[in-house]
């Protein structure tokens, strides 16, 4: 009898019916007539409740249904989540869903209704777009279903809970891995960059054609077999590509909702699956007050697994990055000359100075590129127009900041340092353009 009531829930219909037949009782004291059919309408409202009590718990199980969510969610991409419900009931049956999202996105209000034929599945789908990496809980299902006049609701508590975790953004990754694949990749703003030259890895020495480079004739292998033969060269390839991460406080500003560190990540996992598909091997490196993670580059079959569980489980403690202690052991470690990328954030000219005696130290040995971001916030500041002495004031200091971003830049390149500077939603595109650039120019 309790789980029967557990299950039984009255609709407003029923209350509304309640309280006008209740009014009717009140008037029938004045007016004979309205006093009987009162008493008609208790009867049939009564007759009602028990025949759409019989009909919906008519079944132990008249609904069943399920979620269909990916084990892994994307983060900073729309993950579709699909609800489907399915009838055993042999008459029409009206539905409302209410979904348990997991707290953290604050969806409360995810409720479809519907009508279920007899024995009918209904499908609904809704989109979750998870800013933060993690586990995220999800609840069951409740459904209520109704029939005829809806006076009464019975729940079912289905699709149980489950945990999914968040992973840094898999769905970019697969998007410009096709891409890639298809040489299709300036579709997405990735620019076509001529090669310049060849590399000297030597192959072959094979026979001259028309078009061969004259450079490439081999007298000595010519006058042995009398024709012209040249030497064939193959582009150097498993050069080492390392994605170095800063976790300082600086990068946990918040852009639309997601961290400068979570961009980072992302960008990291997809630029590491491009280097692999370019035949380069990736690595990662992640530090703040020390040295965290370091996966030696590779391009082995489950290096790109090894580094998705790498960004996953990253945070911040919100220290000082050491940039000292970072050059020392990528030096140490790391022997052999590589691309390091490296993600960082840089505010003002007097924090990029103080880490600029490390970074020169890191690009004697290695091919340095620093990423780090624009202030977009600032930018769409100083566009606006203003009027007051106030906004001249701030709009001056935007600018101020802006400038000192710009001669971040300047300084970084004239010590033999590669820079990007990019705003978030952009730095995936800017970062492998940047790399396909180096690669056509032949520096690594």
């Amino acid at each position: 009898m309790l789980a029967f009531l557990t299950k039984l829930y009255f609709t407003r219909r029923f209350f509304a019916l309640g309280i006008a037949l209740t009014l009717l009782f009140v008037v029938g004291y004045l007016l004979p007539w309205a006093y009987s059919l009162a008493r008609i309408g208790v009867y049939v409202l009564l007759a009602l409740l028990l025949t759409e009590i019989l009909l919906l718990w008519g079944k132990s199980k008249g609904l069943q249904a399920q979620r269909q969510v990916a084990e892994r969610l994307s983060n900073g991409d729309d993950n579709p989540v699909q609800l489907s419900v399915s009838s055993s009931y042999g008459y029409p049956v009206r539905i409302t869903l209410h979904e348990e999202a997991p707290l953290a996105f604050q969806q409360h209000g995810l409720t479809f209704s519907f009508t279920l034929k007899p024995r009918q599945t209904h499908q609904s789908t809704y989109n979750l777009k998870p800013v933060r990496r993690g586990v995220y809980q999800f609840g069951v299902v409740n459904v209520f279903a109704q029939v005829l006049t809806g006076l009464v609701q019975r729940r079912y508590r289905l699709a149980q809970a489950q945990s999914v975790k968040v992973y840094p953004s898999y769905l970019q990754l697969r998007k410009y891995e096709f891409l890639a694949i298809s040489n299709q990749l300036q579709d997405l703003g990735i620019k076509k960059i001529r090669r310049i030259g060849h590399t000297q890895e030597f192959e072959h020495i094979r026979e001259y054609v028309v078009g061969d480079d004259f450079r490439t004739l081999n007298w000595k292998a010519s006058a042995r077999r009398g024709s012209l033969q040249v030497n064939q060269y193959i582009d150097e390839r498993s050069q080492q590509v390392f994605s170095v991460i800063d976790k300082g406080r600086l990068m946990r500003f918040p852009f639309e909702g997601m961290s400068l560190l979570d961009y980072a990540i992302n960008a990291s996992l997809v630029m590491s699956n491009i280097a692999i598909k370019k035949q380069d091997k990736a690595g990662l490196i992640t530090f703040q007050h020390k040295v965290g993670t370091l996966i030696q580059a590779s391009k082995r079959s489950g290096q790109m697994k090894t580094i998705q569980e790498g960004l996953y489980g990253q945070k911040t403690a919100f220290k000082d990055s050491d940039f000292r202690r970072l050059a020392a052991v990528i030096n140490t470690r790391i022997n052999q000359r590589s691309l390091l990328l490296l993600f960082t954030n840089f505010e003002t000219i007097d924090s990029m100075q103080r880490q600029l005696p490390y970074l020169r130290m890191l690009a004697k040995k290695h091919l340095l590129v620093t990423i780090f971001f624009k202030n977009t916030t600032l930018e769409d500041f100083a566009r606006e127009p203003v009027q007051k002495l106030r906004g001249v004031y701030q709009k001056t200091i935007a600018e101020r900041f802006l400038y000192e971003k710009r001669l971040i830049v300047k300084i970084l390149r004239q010590h033999g340092i590669q820079t990007v500077l990019s705003s978030p939603q952009e730095l995936t595109v800017d970062t492998i353009n940047k790399y396909l650039e180096l690669k056509a120019r032949g520096f690594i």
